[in-house]
């Protein structure tokens, strides 16, 4: 009755006075002193073991009803240690008096030991250090050194060490989890707030993925090392398996890491069983953004952290393990730095393809819009263009946080034997003037020879993780998308005139976007062609009128944005 009156009276305490902790505490202690009082007491009475083991278990009930209310006074190892000197006491005496009371005491030791290493779970749960948990391990071992004197035939060495056999793998399982949740938490913040803090949120989750990969491996490994390195006798027979759980932690930790770089790209293809350490983040809308963060951080696990990680395992938790040589090592960084070079070109073809899809979304808006036949003479700009500027624009302060320079040569038409002129090269105005003509068999045929004769041009090339790769890779692909749209459509001679005017005002700032002028005019200058073919009157608009057209936009862009 004491103990439950306690409680209640603990919990109203917590809730009104909640400086009364170490109070608390220590009368929690007092009341289970008293408690063990009376147990020393029914065994002097000579009670027995049925009884012992009954009080026993009343203890353990009130002992897991304060640990919930009163955490803080570490109950379940207070009571643990008086009950485990108190059953020694016990033992003792009961192999004195009562010789065939041995199969009893058997039974109530493992039920003892296995209370005791149940409490040290609690504590793992509770992520412990490494040097609590030896601590823990170690008060256990002197109380198995104890009873194994006075009750050898328990064999409570051998229960023991099967017990801390578990304990310590689930101990070591937990703190790669723990990692694993440390380097996810700093993607999970752009994963939910893409836009907080635009400007350099995607180089802050980068970094701190980084930091919490490098530096939280090192954590562990200096932590488990501890176990390793500690003489206690439950783990100098386990020194062998902690080396094998240590390299499959990590190998597992890589596995599950690659799974959860999938989910946060919007991929569901996962592996692992367990899919608990990726609740809360699926259904979230996949951003971009994270998708390039997730790209160069696989190239960094690659390049930086494994060749790390295998140097401090060779050098901390090296040797055959248990596992022997049949199935070979259980960390092999060779496999992982594959399966992140793999992932890390998927992701940024991924971030690729959805800065291109969204693009090609604002160009096919734009061109299913309006009636391009009954389209009227161009005024000005369409406002598509800003649009699209814009998005572009995103692109490249995305890659500017994450990815590095690469190598920028300018790539003009002039490199391929070509030339320039302020609106477009003739061997654009020469194809336009010929689908402005009358497109006889012969001529269309004529077309295409010439376009199997002019200049060669590589368009399309690898990917490579550098801003200037990236960024041109979107505007090219923008630019065939465009290309494609227009094909789809007729115009008149005014809708004619307005794409060239649109075409002409990007010329300029795609142009100083990228290092390929050469690519951007030859696409440019494709779209335009493509436009001609699928005109009704293809007549382009006077230099000086076009010219007009292009200086009024500029000066209003400037008057909108005079820092520009």
């Amino acid at each position: 009755d004491s103990i439950c009156e306690f409680i209640e009276t603990a919990r109203a305490y917590r809730a009104i006075f909640p400086e009364s902790e170490k109070k608390l505490i220590k009368l929690a202690h007092i009341l289970f002193t008293k408690h063990f009082e009376t147990i020393q007491q029914g065994i002097k009475k000579k009670i027995s073991s049925t009884s012992l083991l009954e009080m026993l278990r009343l203890v353990w009930e009130d002992v897991l009803a304060m640990d919930e209310v009163l955490p803080e006074a570490a109950i379940p190892s207070f009571s643990f240690e008086d009950s485990i000197c108190e059953f020694i006491e016990t033992a003792r005496a009961y192999r004195a008096i009562f010789p065939e009371s041995e199969k009893k005491l058997i039974k109530l030791a493992h039920i003892l030991f296995t209370k005791h290493f149940e409490t040290i779970q609690q504590g793992i749960k509770k992520k412990i250090s490494s040097t609590s948990l030896l601590e823990m391990l170690r008060l256990v071992w002197e109380d198995v050194l104890a009873m194994d004197e006075v009750l050898p035939e328990a064999a409570i060495p051998s229960f023991s060490f099967e017990a801390a056999h578990g304990s310590v793998k689930k101990y070591i399982a937990d703190t790669f989890s723990n990692l694993l949740q440390d380097v996810s938490d700093t993607l999970i913040k752009v994963q939910k707030k893409p836009r907080m803090d635009e400007q350099n949120s995607l180089q802050v989750a980068l970094e701190g993925s980084k930091k919490a990969m490098i530096q939280g491996s090192m954590v562990v490994l200096l932590d488990l090392r501890k176990l390793l390195d500690d003489n206690l006798g439950l783990l100098v027979k386990l020194r062998t398996s902690i080396v094998d759980w240590v390299q499959e932690g990590f190998q597992n930790f890589f596995r599950t890491l690659i799974d959860q770089f999938v989910l946060f790209s919007g991929r569901n293809k996962l592996t692992v069983h367990d899919q608990s350490a990726f609740e809360g983040i699926q259904g979230v809308k996949v951003s971009a953004g994270l998708v390039l963060v997730l790209a160069q951080l696989s190239v960094f696990i690659e390049q930086s952290a494994i060749p790390r990680i295998t140097e401090e395992i060779a050098t901390s938790f090296s040797g055959a393990g248990v596992r022997g040589y049949e199935h070979g090592p259980a960390f092999v960084p060779g496999e992982i730095c594959r399966m992140f070079r793999s992932a890390g070109q998927k992701f940024l073809h991924l971030y690729v393809d959805m800065k291109s899809q969204k693009l090609s979304n604002l160009l096919k808006k734009r061109f299913t819009t309006p009636n391009w036949v009954k389209h009227k003479e161009p005024r000005e700009v369409h406002m598509f263009v800003d649009l699209l500027l814009l998005e572009l624009e995103g692109v490249g302060n995305e890659v500017e946080q994450i990815l590095p320079c690469g190598v920028t040569r300018k790539h003009h038409r002039s490199d391929s034997n070509g030339s320039t002129t302020s609106y477009s090269s003739p061997m654009c105005e020469d194809r336009i003037n010929r689908s402005n003509a009358q497109r006889s068999r012969s001529q269309l045929l004529e077309t295409h020879l010439a376009k199997l004769f002019t200049q060669k041009m590589k368009i399309f090339t690898k990917i490579e993780y550098t801003q200037e790769s990236v960024l041109l890779t979107v505007v090219k692909l923008c630019l065939k998308s465009l290309q494609e749209f227009v094909r789809l459509q007729t115009f008149n001679r005014s809708g004619f005139q307005q794409i060239q005017v649109d075409i002409q005002f990007l010329r300029m700032p795609l142009k100083e976007t990228t290092e390929d002028e050469a690519s951007i005019d030859f696409l440019l200058d494709e779209v335009i062609v493509a436009c001609a073919e699928r005109s009704l009157d293809p007549v382009p608009l006077e230099p000086a009128i076009l010219d007009k057209l292009i200086k009024a936009k500029l000066a209003k862009s400037r008057e909108q944005n005079p820092s520009s």
